[in-house]
């Protein structure tokens, strides 16, 4: 007995029917509804006026660290985490 298992031919035969497949499309696919969900919550939930620190990754892969603040309408972008600390301290000193 052979327990290979097989898909019924589509129309687009481009489609790829191992299991394998199917479990990593619809744990990929899991996976970016809930980042978007996060997301969208996360901006509804927001205060408009708190200062914003994200850590992004440019089109080299290189991870650099982007400040703002809304208030100011000031902004800083370093590869330093440090000097991101710094500007915020800096921007709030009285």
């Amino acid at each position: 007995m052979n327990n290979d298992i097989r898909c019924l031919p589509t129309e687009d035969t481009r489609i790829n029917c191992s299991p394998l497949f199917k479990k990593n499309f619809n744990s990929n696919l899991w996976k970016s509804l809930h980042s978007i969900w996060e997301n969208l919550v996360k901006k509804l939930l927001a205060d408009p006026n708190e200062l914003q620190v994200r850590q992004k990754v440019d089109r080299y892969g290189n991870i650099y660290w982007q400040a703002y603040d809304p208030v100011t309408g000031k902004s800083f972008s370093s590869g330093s985490q440090a000097d991101v600390c710094m500007w915020i301290e800096q921007l709030y000193r009285y």
